[in-house]
């Protein structure tokens, strides 16, 4: 996803979500919703107003959020992060700041006026309002900068892996998944308005998971696994690396905590349990998926080169150059020597030879050209049996197409099967072809007598490899498009298909 695209997505997103509470606060007004605020301005005798004292405030609320979202993540820390007017960039959100700061505030005095009773003197008690909504206001900007930083670093790893190695990127998936999974915890208990203490148990939890499961997947793990080692040895190995990991992390914990002690065991209850949990059977989990992963690959890597192997050899095989050159000789010794008949059957095979090497390579041809290789394949093959008065061939092929397509070779096997089970030298034996076209519709039909097999011909036992072959072509390439019947007695074979265009 371009970066244009995912801003776009954000802006209406953002935007869809700030109409959403806002509607909600519109058509609430005559429910007057106010989580009950309402019974505490009377309790402490101040006059309530529900749109003064719960509406506007909410609604300035959101509003600046929404405003704070489109500075920072649009325009003010992309151009921090480019360096172009960075400390006009700096002013500025250090302006909106002390804006929000100040709207919240505001807010904060309307619709929780009764709260002022419980201070000494006003003063006091706009002070501490105003403190924590300049309080608030930064812990927003700093989650907002935060997210939108958070946010450039995974397109600028995503857009960085190009010629970069396979480990190097998933390296950096890797670690770009687990602190965007961090940091939507982070978002979450800042949205849920919990304590600051819990963002810090979390963020030293999950970093130190983050850091445990990359460790194991590109270290750990495989130096265990070229030792052959067992999962209990991996699962003690994290275990004691957790252990080792509890002191700095109870240290940072004590900090946060105000030196409270007590932080180090409420760290520990929380730390050992996920890395045991979760980090060890993750990344366990997740190494022998990509074991498995890359084997596949390697074999499939292996089977293919295997088949390009074949594929060159058997085109190493014939010298195509050679070959027309050979039929071209041929060709002019036959007219030199008024046999028609045999340039005319040189001609037609090297026209076959050449589809063969040459448009049986293509996805799809005009279908025009495969009734050209067939109608030649018949030629040849009229040419062979012409001799013998007891040897009937009827086709009835269409010539007009209209641009149709299809799959090269696709119907060459049912005639080639036709002509060598169809036809016998010594008894009578016969061929009926047909080829029409229906709109895009194509309908095929083959019918052969039957005749004993030679057991002189070497290919006897080999006549059903090109119909299996074509069999898996159309229902690969023609998949729901195609219907074939094949029917067989005693005396003769028939083929009927019918294939969509």
């Amino acid at each position: 996803m371009k970066l244009k695209d995912l801003k776009r997505i954000e802006f209406w997103i953002a935007s869809v979500l700030l109409l959403i509470v806002a509607l909600v606060l519109v058509f609430d007004t005559n429910k007057r919703s106010d989580n009950g605020e309402h019974y505490e301005f009377i309790v402490s005798k101040i006059t309530y107003s529900y749109f003064f004292n719960f509406f506007l405030p909410r609604l300035f609320n959101i509003s600046t959020i929404y405003l704070c979202f489109l500075c920072l993540n649009f325009w003010l820390i992309p151009s921090i992060i480019n360096k172009k007017n960075e400390l006009l960039s700096y002013f500025l959100i250090i302006m909106l700041m002390v804006v929000a700061g100040i709207v919240f505030g505001v807010s904060r005095t309307h619709s929780h006026t009764y709260e002022l009773r419980e201070y000494n003197t006003l003063t006091q008690g706009y002070n501490r309002f105003f403190f924590d909504a300049f309080t608030k206001a930064f812990l927003l900007v700093l989650a907002l900068s935060a997210y939108t930083c958070l946010k450039q670093l995974i397109i600028y790893i995503v857009d960085s892996m190009e010629g970069e190695s396979a480990m190097q990127k998933q390296l950096k998936m890797d670690l770009a998944l687990g602190l965007g999974f961090w940091f939507a915890g982070v978002l979450f208990w800042i949205g849920t308005g919990s304590s600051y203490q819990l963002t810090v148990l979390w963020t030293l939890v999950m970093l130190a998971a983050i850091g445990l499961v990359i460790y194991s997947l590109y270290y750990l793990l495989p130096e265990l696994y070229s030792k052959q080692k067992k999962f209990s040895t991996f699962f003690w190995t994290v275990f004691l690396v957790s252990i080792i990991l509890t002191l700095p992390l109870s240290v940072l914990a004590v900090f946060f905590f105000q030196r409270n002690i007590d932080a180090a065991f409420i760290l520990l209850a929380f730390h050992m349990p996920t890395q045991m949990l979760i980090s060890v059977p993750l990344s366990w989990f997740l190494y022998k998926k990509r074991l498995e992963s890359r084997a596949e690959i390697t074999t499939l890597r292996t089977e293919l080169g295997k088949s390009d192997a074949n594929l060159h050899f058997l085109k190493s095989q014939i010298n195509p150059h050679f070959l027309f050159n050979a039929l071209n000789t041929l060709y002019g010794t036959a007219l030199q020597e008024q046999a028609e008949r045999t340039g005319e059957g040189i001609q037609k095979l090297g026209d076959m030879m050449r589809f063969m090497l040459h448009e049986n390579l293509q996805d799809t041809i005009p279908l025009i050209r495969e009734v050209d290789y067939l109608n030649n394949y018949i030629a040849l093959q009229k040419l062979r049996t012409s001799p013998s008065a007891d040897i009937k061939i009827e086709t009835l092929i269409e010539a007009e197409f209209r641009g149709l397509h299809i799959a090269p070779m696709l119907l060459i096997p049912f005639v080639e099967n036709a002509f060598k089970h169809g036809i016998s030298l010594q008894r009578p034996s016969y061929i009926k072809i047909s080829l029409q076209i229906q709109e895009n519709v194509l309908y095929f039909d083959v019918c052969n007598s039957i005749n004993p097999k030679n057991e002189q011909d070497p290919e006897a036992d080999r006549s059903g490899v090109g119909l299996a072959n074509v069999k898996q072509r159309m229902s690969l390439l023609y998949k729901d498009r195609h219907d074939l019947i094949i029917r067989e007695n005693v005396h003769e074979y028939f083929v009927h298909l019918t294939l969509t265009l």
